[in-house]
């Protein structure tokens, strides 16, 4: 399906007259940094430690999930119950230092070109993450300086339900500006992302920075599927521009 009509079946579906897109919410793991390995060594190398078992790809299936539900997934699967306290605490703690041991720090080619368009274009970005990482605005400024704000940032402290649920993304739009769906759209990576934007109704695009197969993106709900950050930067203003020509 053409871009113009994958965009016209969002607003036929969701009932919308056109696009007003006033924000860009974007992930962080996997779409503006290329941490992903990093946190998916980190996680395996924990549970390793602790003899859990786990998946192939099950961290970046589970990317986007608070540390929390991620740990307690693996505890129901080998334990049959639920991590306590104290030891989602302990894992999260292992998990952490790892990550930073692993990570690079890199951010992913285009992710800054993107910010930079989005932003020059009179949108809004807003960052909706799972992370809880305190540093987080002090990385974002070093690494994409004047682009967030905390007012237009959704953390793993700000929810009560991490991804897949919605409550993330429309939490989103509340911090782009009090929007309706139709006045964002969705930059994610991850299918649990993909699918807690699809719940709160935003029209989403997918880049695929890691080992799934694009077809779990789609599945996840995904109404576009691009290679990279810069196959997206190229892609972004036509876009952008279709979602101001296009009116039911």
């Amino acid at each position: 399906m053409k871009m113009n009509e994958l965009l016209k079946e969002y607003l036929q579906i969701k009932q919308y007259r056109n696009f007003s897109l006033k924000a860009v919410i974007f992930d962080m793991d996997g779409v503006l940094y290329d941490s992903m390995p990093a946190h998916d060594k980190s996680w395996r190398q924990t549970m390793d430690e602790l003899n859990l078992q786990y998946i192939p790809y099950e961290f970046y299936l589970q990317e986007g999930r608070i540390g929390k539900s991620t740990i307690n997934a693996i505890f129901q699967r080998n334990l049959h119950r639920d991590a306590t306290e104290e030891e989602e605490q302990q894992i999260y703690a292992r998990k952490s230092v790892l990550f930073q041991q692993y990570n690079s720090g890199a951010t992913m080619p285009g992710a800054k070109e993107i910010l930079n368009y989005v932003k020059g274009g009179g949108l809004t970005p807003v960052l909706v993450t799972g992370s809880g990482q305190p540093s987080l605005l002090d990385k974002l400024d070093m690494h994409f300086p004047g682009i967030f704000t905390p007012a237009t940032m959704v953390t793993a402290f700000d929810v009560v339900h991490g991804k897949p649920h919605p409550e993330p993304f429309l939490m989103g739009l509340q911090k782009g500006g009090n929007l309706q769906p139709n006045q964002a759209i969705v930059i994610e990576n991850a299918p649990l992302g993909i699918e807690a934007a699809v719940g709160a109704g935003i029209f989403t695009i997918a880049v695929n920075t890691g080992p799934l197969s694009d077809s779990v993106l789609r599945d996840a709900g995904a109404s576009l599927v691009f290679d990279s950050m810069t196959t997206l930067l190229t892609e972004l203003p036509g876009i952008l521009r279709l979602t101001k020509s296009l009116i039911f």
